[in-house]
């Protein structure tokens, strides 16, 4: 999870909202007209204190019953006239404005599908939920109300101090005297308020990590009995929020204080003033009203300053949230980056030195290159690594030849895990280079890349769709016969007893299935589209020994028509290999056959007698 911002309180809150014009300038005629719409039907209001000067001056002066109920009559008019506008303004800003939410989480679950798998490493999924739920509903509501009326209200408050003095300079000016502190107080709470409620929201993401971590995990919760332990940490969030959001709440109430009782004592203070006046006959009882209404009409606009300001910050808030996953690069992106930074790697011939037998480089002059799967002097290391810190992989060297199968092997943390994700380019590798056919990787589009390769991983992932769903995800315009012959291979005969077959929903992660129904459905997706090139990350892991056979049985069939990798573990996996590569200090220690490498190294041999741990690094 990203840690909170400490530059929070140093940025400015109208920067941050000013990134959403892209977003609203297609519908801005729309939005201006109802912040036009609503500035008359504020102005309005303005224009009934005028009209009881006139009632009280002249009808009610001259005791004329009926100019009074034509001024009654106009006062209802004007009211109705207002209400109007302002609903005809909440019409033309609701269509648009939802669509102006529905394309920023468009925009917001497109780009998460692109940022490169070292970001979803990174991030909580809580917190990116929160962006693309909380936030941009605040953000809805931002444009909705307060983006308009503090505009609104600006031009009502302007408007409003004008005819005041206008009506009387010398009221007018004693009941504009609290403007100054209230600005003061104003920007106050600007500034404390934003870095609270920036502290709430990412509380939120928080929380709601917590509670999809528990809802995904709640076998292991309920297997070890956590269930209390799971309950009191959620519930320490939960308190943290709450205790934040009261900070919100006193916040809001201090301002909310303020900005009523200033403006109050100062209507209180014109008041006793313009009383005096109109007694000493220096004001006209109409002007006092008038003068009065005007004040008590300006109330809400400046009452609700603590409010919007509120609204607003935490739209700031909000706006940074959106952008700082919009902000991050894509793979696309981060793949430039990574080639500018090792340029230098990129520049020389890839040097040798890793044992291959015949398929290994042939020094560092011109040379044609064979087809299948090479590694050239691939070097990886995590983004979040410290400096200081060996990479994961130093100097791959190795060459699959086209249709051959070759089994990656390795203790637990020697990265075969990572070296399988560099191939469709999951990771960018931070040195040397791969090639697939000749044709090194990073010059390839990735859609291209990823049609020619396909994965199969150890942790199968299911979605919440139908089996043939699944398992068709591995191929674009796959028909029904493929999708019989990849369930085939996989032996996952057990479809057809599911209550609607190929149709049947699995569930979130389809944990309505075992393990090794899902490894299976996930095998299936990986051979579906017949690839040219296969990874399988030890894909038959969760398989009893007969179910294995079987599997590897029909996988045969389909790895004699591919270029494969294949992470194994275990001797039954290695023997569908036709050479064994040993991985071990993040380079390749010895290539040979299964046989070959258990008389040659002795690592390899102690690896396949089960002394070794089964796993592996990320």
């Amino acid at each position: 999870m990203p840690q909170e911002h400490a530059t929070t309180k140093d940025r400015s809150a109208v920067r941050s909202l000013l990134r959403l014009w892209p977003y609203l300038r297609p519908v801005r005629a729309r939005v201006g007209t109802a912040a036009l719409v609503a500035v008359v039907a504020s102005c309005l209001s303005l224009v009934i204190p005028l009209v009881l000067k006139w009632i009280v001056d002249g009808p009610v002066s001259r005791r004329d019953p009926g100019e009074v109920w034509f001024g009654g009559l106009v006062l209802l008019l004007l009211g109705v006239a207002e209400a109007l506008l302002f609903g005809l303004r909440r019409w033309l800003v609701a269509r648009p404005l939802a669509g102006v939410e529905a394309a920023m989480r468009a925009d917001l679950y497109r780009h998460l599908q692109r940022l490169p798998v070292a970001f979803h490493d990174r991030w909580a999924s809580g917190q990116l939920l929160s962006r693309a739920t909380t936030d941009l509903s605040l953000l809805r509501m931002f444009m909705a109300f307060p983006m308009t009326f503090l505009l609104v209200n600006g031009v009502t408050i302007l408007a409003g101090c004008v005819l005041l003095l206008m009506q009387d300079r010398t009221l007018g000016l004693a009941l504009l005297v609290p403007v100054v502190p209230l600005i003061v107080v104003c920007s106050l709470f600007e500034t404390r308020y934003s870095v609270v409620a920036r502290r709430a929201q990412d509380q939120v993401g928080d929380l709601t990590t917590v509670v999809e971590e528990s809802v995904l995990g709640i076998r292991v919760v309920k297997g070890f009995g956590r269930h209390r332990s799971q309950a009191l940490a959620f519930r320490s969030l939960a308190e943290r929020l709450r205790g934040t959001e009261l900070v919100k709440a006193r916040l809001l109430a201090g301002i909310w204080a303020v900005i009523t009782i200033v403006p109050e004592l100062a209507i209180g203070g014109a008041l006793v003033l313009g009383t005096v006046r109109v007694a000493d006959g220096e004001l006209s009882a109409g002007t006092l009203v008038a003068f009065l209404s005007t004040a008590l009409a300006l109330r809400w606009p400046v009452e609700s300053i603590g409010f919007l300001l509120a609204m607003s910050q935490e739209a700031a808030t909000a706006t940074e949230r959106f952008f700082e996953v919009l902000d991050e690069h894509t793979e696309e992106s981060a793949a430039v980056t990574a080639a500018t930074g090792t340029a230098g790697v990129l520049a020389r011939p890839p040097g040798g030195g890793g044992p291959e037998g015949s398929g290994g480089p042939e020094g560092s002059g011109a040379r044609p290159q064979e087809g299948g799967v090479r590694f050239e002097g691939v070097e990886f290391r995590y983004p979040d690594a410290p400096a200081d810190a060996a990479p994961v992989l130093a100097g791959v060297d190795l060459h699959i030849r086209p249709g051959e199968t070759m089994a990656l092997v390795g203790a637990t943390g020697s990265g075969k895990t990572t070296l399988t994700a560099l191939v469709p380019r999951l990771h960018e590798a931070t040195g040397g280079r791969i090639l697939l056919d000749g044709e090194d990787i990073t010059a390839m589009p990735r859609p291209r890349l990823r049609a020619l390769v396909s994965m199969a991983f150890e942790e199968p992932t299911l979605f919440s769709a139908s089996v043939g769903e699944n398992v068709l995800m591995g191929a674009e315009g796959a028909d029904g016969t493929a999708l019989r012959r990849a369930l085939g291979i996989a032996q996952a005969g057990f479809v057809r007893d599911l209550p609607q077959g190929v149709d049947t929903q699995v569930g979130e992660q389809g944990l309505s299935l075992s393990g090794g129904q899902r490894q299976r459905l996930a095998l299936a997706r990986a051979v579906v589209g017949q690839p040219r090139f296969l990874v399988l990350d030890d894909p038959l892991s969760a398989l009893d020994v007969h179910t294995e056979a079987l599997v590897e049985g029909a996988l045969r069939e389909v790895l004699r028509q591919t270029t494969a990798l294949v992470v194994a573990h275990r001797p039954s996996t290695v023997m569908l290999a036709d050479r064994v590569a040993l991985l071990s200090g993040g380079r390749i220690a010895a290539v040979g056959t299964h046989q070959e490498l258990l008389r040659e190294s002795a690592e390899y041999a102690w690896l396949m007698s089960g002394a070794g741990t089964k796993g592996d690094a990320r």
